[in-house]
């Protein structure tokens, strides 16, 4: 009976992540296409191409994208998010998020890196996704001293974090990408690390 239950978690391990995925990709589609269907068919009628709604859309999102790189787009965003940067806890919310989500936007290459950052003469090692190259418009007391880089330490399920400030010499580039790191610190480094090949 034992073994049959750790077949049973060991296949139901297997089975969730692909399940997960399935399902947010079916109801992403469900409703692009659902919605494309109720912009398009009044002037279309019963014509329609099924993809329609995802072509739509990704033309929404590329133009969103094009939208807010125009510089007037940052003060029209900036009165969108008025709400949720002025509500106290959803202040929090949408900070955090949006912070999170910035991360991840294109950056210039040597700004999003996995290190293993290591104290000298200590054999402890915590992987950590730097966050800051330079320290250049942060307040005075933070990152006073010369070379010195911020460093992100995930916590395992991602209940939370620490943003360290330390010199540069103790980090240890790992040849990870951010989404790996970010993936393995959510399950705390209990998978082989494997990335599956696109």
């Amino acid at each position: 009976m034992k073994r049959i239950s750790q077949y049973f978690f060991r296949g139901l391990i297997a089975f969730l992540p692909v399940a997960l995925t399935v399902y947010v990709l079916i109801l992403f589609v469900t409703w692009t296409e659902r919605s494309a269907m109720a912009l398009i068919r009044p002037i279309t009628g019963d014509f329609y191409l099924p993809g329609l709604g995802i072509a739509l859309g990704a033309l929404l999102i590329v133009a969103l994208g094009v939208l807010i790189s125009l510089p007037i787009a940052s003060r029209l965003l900036s009165w969108v998010e008025l709400p949720f940067t002025n509500l106290p806890v959803v202040k929090s919310i949408y900070s955090s998020l949006k912070n999170f989500a910035d991360y991840f936007a294109p950056h210039e290459q040597d700004a999003q890196q996995v290190v293993l950052l290591k104290m000298p003469g200590n054999e402890l090692g915590i992987i950590g996704l730097v966050t800051r190259q330079s320290m250049k418009g942060l307040p005075r007391g933070i990152g006073d001293l010369e070379d010195q880089v911020a460093v992100y330490l995930p916590m395992g399920y991602m209940i939370g974090g620490y943003t360290v400030f330390v010199p540069r010499s103790w980090t240890v580039p790992v040849d990870m990408t951010v989404e790996e790191a970010m993936r393995m610190a959510l399950i705390a480094f209990m998978a082989s690390g494997k990335t599956p090949k696109p």
